[in-house]
């Protein structure tokens, strides 16, 4: 099976996007993406993956770990606690995972109790997983990344919309070409 040649694809994002400077935090966490897509995503379109890195690189604020949101929901709605379970599900992950249903939704989905346990999200294997499941089947805003990158179709500045509208949508479709431009493969 052919995997993605890391030392290129680390010398190229380590000059285009992170200034010459990955510290092994970032590295360990892009390893995990790349891990969890060559394991269940490998025969997907690439674009898919570049973009989900330039989501993680945009979300967590190029720490490339899982994080959890900033002001933790504070001033939102999805920042209150819940009255049932006490939890506050406030973004979370790779991808900031917010509101009790999408927590739900991914218990359900990945056997691990979100809903009762929401800082599960951060643990590395549960934010790639939270990730990749999210954006292949549309879970968090009803896009998902085949809608944006098909046979057809290639739209690196709407594919925002399957995490937050258009929300920095620039910004990352200039991130998600530079992920894109760093993938070779080996055999």
């Amino acid at each position: 099976m052919a995997q993605i040649n890391r030392n290129f694809f680390f010398t190229q994002v380590r000059r285009t996007l992170f200034a010459n400077n990955l510290r092994q935090p970032q590295v360990d966490g892009i390893n995990a993406i790349l891990d969890g897509w060559e394991a269940k995503y490998a025969a997907d379109d690439d674009r898919w993956l570049a973009y989900a890195l330039a989501t993680t690189y945009h979300e967590t604020d190029q720490h490339m770990q899982p994080i959890e949101e900033y002001g933790k929901g504070r001033g939102l709605p999805y920042g209150k606690p819940d009255p049932t379970t006490g939890q506050v599900y406030y973004g979370r992950g790779f991808v900031q995972l917010t509101w009790e249903r999408n927590y739900k939704t991914m218990t359900d989905l990945l056997g691990v109790d979100f809903v009762n346990h929401p800082d599960l999200a951060l643990e590395l294997d549960n934010a790639t997983n939270i990730m990749f499941m999210g954006m292949t089947k549309g879970l968090f805003t009803g896009k998902s990344l085949a809608n944006y990158f098909n046979q057809t179709t290639e739209d690196w500045v709407n594919a925002r919309k399957i995490i937050n509208g258009l929300d920095k949508a620039q910004a990352i479709a200039m991130y998600g070409h530079n992920f894109y431009a760093a993938m070779s493969y080996t055999t």
